[in-house]
């Protein structure tokens, strides 16, 4: 009986280190969700644009920033999906090392760095798009007097 307590024990301190980087899963999906509705919403305005007659030379300027942008959020939602996965694969060599009675840091440590570099190079990429999206807005010069007043 003090065996199985001694286990559940062990068990449960597995489980109290796992939570810490679901919950990080749960923040990084928050984030590549936003990500993906930003490019529908880039790719639903570049269709737009080429379905349109008139390819002006401002529209043909929105069609190349339209492209960038969707470049960046593609980087985005790529790095923060590689960094998802490298936090569950903490989350899997915690339990295997638990189940095989190793110390499991020499491995964890690597992967929660990695994630976390890749996390932030996704968000790099994020405030890139949001800067080029940013230039997608641009006032009339007969209303710029207005807006300025």
């Amino acid at each position: 009986m003090q065996t199985f307590i001694e286990e559940l024990g062990t068990v449960s301190h597995v489980i109290q280190l796992a939570v810490a980087p679901a919950f990080l899963l749960t923040g990084i999906g928050a984030i590549i969700s936003v990500l993906a509705q930003r490019l529908g919403r880039v790719v639903d305005r570049y269709r737009v644009l080429i379905e349109r007659d008139c390819h002006t030379p401002r529209n043909i300027n929105e069609i190349r920033l339209l492209s960038k942008r969707a470049v960046w959020v593609h980087w985005s939602i790529t790095f923060c999906t590689v960094s998802a996965l490298l936090v569950a694969m903490v989350i899997v060599v915690l339990f295997i090392g638990y189940e095989r009675s190793k110390d499991p840091s020499h491995f964890v440590s690597p992967l929660f760095i990695s994630a976390m570099i890749s996390l932030i190079f996704g968000l790099i990429c994020f405030l890139r798009e949001i800067h080029l999206s940013i230039h997608t807005i641009e006032v009339p010069e007969e209303l710029k007097e207005e807006i300025n007043s």
